[in-house]
């Protein structure tokens, strides 16, 4: 039943597993929140196909109810939307993750351009990387006191420090090789 579900799909389910029913805008708004640190973060139309998707296979269940003169639709992970998700979950190789990693991508080819635009990219990427270690240590400040064992945030926390290492550990590289830049002539 599940075989052609995307793996975006699965995130989706994945984040309709805390407990709520969320319309497809709240469900946007909590992936903007959290993938966008690890994954990608689906465009609504991306949420709102998946969506639709998931319903038509009875993954998700879609209720539809007024609010203030309109009628919302709020969606629900369904019994075997949890089964496939889980058999999707045991079922899958953990796989080594695929790397677009444009900075790096750049530097590789920085030979082809003149050092000084090499390094202002290296501390571009510094900057960004400051403000996405910003942004993702209120996620998991945000997350403190429902993260113990057995606590439903208590893997969405594993992720943020997770993320939070990986983005030091990034920060760390970045500044050696922008070290190792200021010895190149300038042309």
């Amino acid at each position: 039943m599940s075989q052609d579900v995307p793996v975006t799909g699965y995130a989706i389910l994945g984040l309709l597993t805390f407990g709520d029913e969320l319309t497809g805008y709240e469900v946007k708004q909590r992936a903007d929140v959290t993938l966008r640190f690890y994954w990608v973060s689906p465009a609504m139309s991306q949420v709102y196909t998946e969506l639709r998707r998931l319903t038509e296979r009875g993954l998700v269940r879609a209720d539809a109810r007024p609010d203030g003169g309109r009628e919302v639709t709020t969606y629900a992970i369904t019994d075997a939307g949890q089964a496939a998700l889980r058999a999707w979950m045991d079922g899958t190789p953990a796989g080594f993750p695929v790397l677009k990693h444009t900075v790096l991508l750049r530097l590789l080819i920085g030979h082809a351009t003149e050092p000084s635009r090499t390094r202002e990219m290296l501390q571009d990427y510094l900057d960004e990387l400051d403000r996405a270690s910003a942004d993702l240590e209120e996620v998991r400040h945000a997350l403190r006191g429902a993260d113990r064992p057995g606590e439903p945030f208590r893997f969405p926390s594993l992720v943020a420090d997770w993320g939070l290492d990986y983005f030091a550990a990034e920060g760390r590289h970045a500044r050696r090789a922008l070290a190792s830049l200021e010895d190149e002539p300038t042309a």
